[in-house]
């Protein structure tokens, strides 16, 4: 057999009927595959199925146009696999038994079948669950390819009897090369400026189909002259950023918001925010996390996070956007600086924990109200020092259950306002200590 690194392409666009740059520049060889040298190179995966002429069922886990599709027909190529592909947006139960029963057909003639599933995260349980058996006893090779998260998409069993790979979204160097391509086939280069090369680039946002038809609009509609930034934007439109607001990308962004907050880096929370806010995230969204990071990251650290948080999310619902954005942007920045500290976050948790744990344990008698003839014959009020009648205004009494030692859930930081919290509860457990409260 001819090794597959070797078959090249036809780069001649003359010899056949006319087709989609990005389909006529589809790699015909594995060492034609930009970008996913992790895969293809040296000892990665592929390289190692190749070099053994046997593959395991697989799933492509990666952005649009990035190869995943062109992949699995090499693969299905050099191992001689009969390559038969659908897309779970348009395939029913009955498509799904006619290509099972086409694949066994072929079995029973000595002739495997690579079954490549486009967007396999589309298939719900069911029709995940009817792939099992034909990849179990080798009916087909299985090959999904998707754009989401495959441990939330997909079925654990499928899962199981698969490989995951993660396909790279294409970098400047990859796109720049297919750039170069276009423009060997098509025998003139394209009439761009370098400014606006290096738009045309960015605007792709990895996706190397998506670059080679914006490529392919230009040399069809610009006959003279060459483009800068603002004649390509005439042209072309901007691709929309890869973000589905109920899919991973949702929860990846806003962890990375998140996460910049509380590290302290307002420019990167910045940052994060307007990709958000780029990708339609709603901004109310937006906004109640930020409630939940001035409370759980900021805390008494900077007691004013929290109201500004939420005057800034009564803003937006009063302006509205773009207007009401920029008041959630000045409180992100007020989160992002603001001091840190979890300890009243912890705090409630451990709190919450142990009464969870005690939770039938009455108060002490003495901080019980007494409003009847019975309850102060037996003990409830007895006791109880009024903290205000004391020079300090603190009676250090016991508040805990009997049947429990005394609890310290919170421990402040030695960082904002927090530091003079801390100063205060230290007073109080020294005035606790010498008027003999229970440790």
């Amino acid at each position: 057999m001819s090794n597959l690194f070797d078959i090249p392409y036809e780069k001649e666009a003359g010899k056949e009927a006319p087709r989609p740059l990005a389909d006529l520049l589809r790699p015909q060889a594995l060492s034609e595959v930009m970008g996913q040298d992790h895969l293809l190179k040296d000892d990665g995966p592929l390289a190692r199925m190749v070099e053994q002429g046997r593959i395991t069922s697989l799933i492509f886990w990666g952005p649009p146009g990035c190869g995943k599709t062109t992949l699995a027909r090499l693969l299905a190529h050099h191992t001689e696999l009969h390559f038969e592909a659908i897309s779970a947006v348009f395939t029913g139960v009955a498509d799904l038994r006619k290509v099972f029963e086409s694949a066994l057909h072929r079995r029973r003639l000595g002739r495997g079948t690579l079954l490549f599933v486009d967007e396999i995260h589309r298939f719900n349980k069911s029709q995940q669950d009817a792939f099992l058996p034909y990849v179990e006893d080798g009916t087909i090779t299985l090959v999904g390819a998707t754009t989401e998260n495959p441990s939330f998409e997909l079925n654990g069993a499928l899962l199981s009897r698969s490989q995951v790979l993660v396909l790279n979204r294409l970098d400047e160097t990859a796109l720049e090369q297919l750039l170069q391509r276009a423009e060997h086939t098509m025998q003139r280069p394209l009439p761009l400026m370098p400014e606006a090369r290096a738009a045309l680039i960015h605007m792709a946002d990895g996706d190397g189909r998506y670059i080679l038809n914006l490529a392919e609009q230009i040399f069809n509609l610009h006959k003279k002259g060459m483009l800068d930034v603002e004649g390509l934007a005439k042209i072309v439109q901007k691709r929309a950023p890869l973000y589905d607001k109920a899919q991973e990308s949702h929860y990846n962004l806003i962890s990375a918001l998140h996460k910049s907050v509380r590290g302290s880096d307002a420019d990167a929370a910045l940052y994060w925010f307007c990709r958000m806010l780029e990708g339609g995230e709603d901004p109310r969204y937006i906004a109640r996390r930020m409630v939940r990071m001035a409370t759980e990251d900021i805390g008494l650290a900077e007691p004013q996070a929290l109201p500004m948080t939420l005057a800034a999310s009564e803003t937006y619902e009063r302006l509205g956007s773009p207007e009401g954005e920029l008041a959630l942007a000045q409180a992100l920045i007020f989160l992002a600086t603001a001091p840190k500290s979890n300890a009243a976050y912890m705090a409630y948790n451990n709190a919450r924990a142990l009464a969870k744990e005690t939770g039938s344990l009455m108060p002490p008698k003495h901080i019980l109200n007494a409003p009847t003839k019975l309850m102060k014959n037996i003990g409830y009020g007895a006791g109880y020092d009024y903290d205000h009648n004391t020079p300090e205004g603190f009676s250090g009494q016991n508040y805990f259950p009997d049947g429990i030692p005394r609890e310290q859930f919170y421990q402040p930081v030695e960082r904002g306002f927090e530091r003079d919290l801390k100063k205060r509860l230290e007073y109080w457990q020294k005035l606790r200590d010498e008027k003999g409260g229970k440790e």
